[in-house]
């Protein structure tokens, strides 16, 4: 059985990440003197890690609905 989060409680963790990830940056980049470069290499990093999170399908986004398909 895979360990897999309802895409509620997925979308939501996303959000947060992002967010989270996103000051981690910023607060890094003007505390220590680190180059564009490096900055985008940790952000790279930060998003494989969550695009390999929804590959191995633990994460299941469903992007709060935005892209729901109706089937007819």
């Amino acid at each position: 059985m895979k360990f897999q989060i309802n895409p509620l409680i997925s979308d939501i963790f996303i959000s947060i990440y992002i967010v989270s990830t996103l000051y981690f940056r910023l607060k890094i980049q003007n505390d220590l003197p680190i180059g564009p470069a490096f900055s985008l290499l940790i952000g790279l990093l930060f998003v494989l890690f969550l695009w390999a999170l929804i590959k191995v399908k633990v994460l299941n986004p469903n992007w709060f609905g935005l892209f729901n398909v109706k089937k007819t």
